[in-house]
């Protein structure tokens, strides 16, 4: 009669291991650099309680699309809204997936200890650029928000010429930071999600509200993602209550729940 049982015993065993195998999903995010913090925050979190292991994949919105585009797979999307509808209308993300999640804004950074540009007007924004010895910012051309909204301000406040060789290039907002805090940039531009974690930088605060771009960040499933199932539930815990705390955390505006 043991000897049933514990043939039983493994029988059961061969047929659940692979059950909690399965159950236990590699779940592959994709995160632009200004949401970056709470989607790994609330990753962390929900590593721990459902046994998930998470990967993440910070770039620009602009990298992320392409690296879609290409076929690089992914679970679970996690930049502007604009770009999720266009991946939407293109059949990359799941159709009705998509939350709304934070809205960010455009700050300035200089280094720790440094003093703050004037950033109560256009003019004396437009002042301090101009008297910096070297401004950062993303790459328009690796497909940074910040980046090409700030070059585009350049030229619409007619100092584009006359900052060129000011201008300290870097592929992520988080590398802008990095510029300012290593003093290899005087004034760093980008989302202020993506300088406020690094302590060798003080944010000076956002652009001024005449020439601010808020920039509205959405979280979609992938389609074709291996593991749709866990992916559902880590954006729900995204969009949930943990999401909203670490999102403003992040000193972005929470959108979850607004209609």
């Amino acid at each position: 009669m043991r000897n049933v049982i514990g043939v039983a015993a493994a029988i059961c065993g061969a047929i659940l291991l692979p059950a909690l195998a399965s159950a236990q999903a590699e779940i592959k995010v994709f995160s632009g650099g200004a949401m970056s913090e709470p989607v790994k925050e609330v990753g962390g979190a929900f590593g721990r309680t459902s046994k998930n292991k998470l990967v993440y994949v910070v770039d620009t919105t602009g990298s992320l699309q392409k690296k879609l585009a290409a076929g690089e797979k992914a679970d679970v999307i996690v930049v502007t809204s604009a770009a999720i509808d266009a991946l939407e209308k293109s059949g990359l993300v799941v159709k009705g997936t998509k939350v709304d999640l934070a809205r960010g804004l455009i700050g300035v950074g200089v280094r720790a200890g440094a003093a703050a540009p004037d950033l109560s007007t256009t003019d004396t924004f437009k002042a301090a650029l101009l008297k910096a010895k070297s401004v950062s910012y993303v790459n328009p051309a690796s497909g940074g928000t910040s980046g090409t909204y700030f070059e585009g301000l350049l030229g619409k406040m007619g100092i584009a010429d006359q900052m060129k060789s000011k201008i300290v290039y870097r592929n992520q907002g988080s590398e802008v930071a990095d510029a300012v805090a290593k003093g290899e940039a005087e004034i760093g531009i980008t989302f202020t999600s993506e300088l406020a974690p690094n302590k060798g930088v003080k944010v000076a605060g956002t652009l001024p509200a005449a020439i601010q771009s808020p920039t509205n960040y959405a979280g979609a499933i992938v389609a074709g993602g291996a593991n749709e199932a866990a992916a559902r539930a880590y954006l729900k815990a995204l969009a949930g209550a943990d999401g909203r705390a670490a999102i403003t955390k992040a000193g972005l505006e929470p959108l979850i729940g607004a209609r």
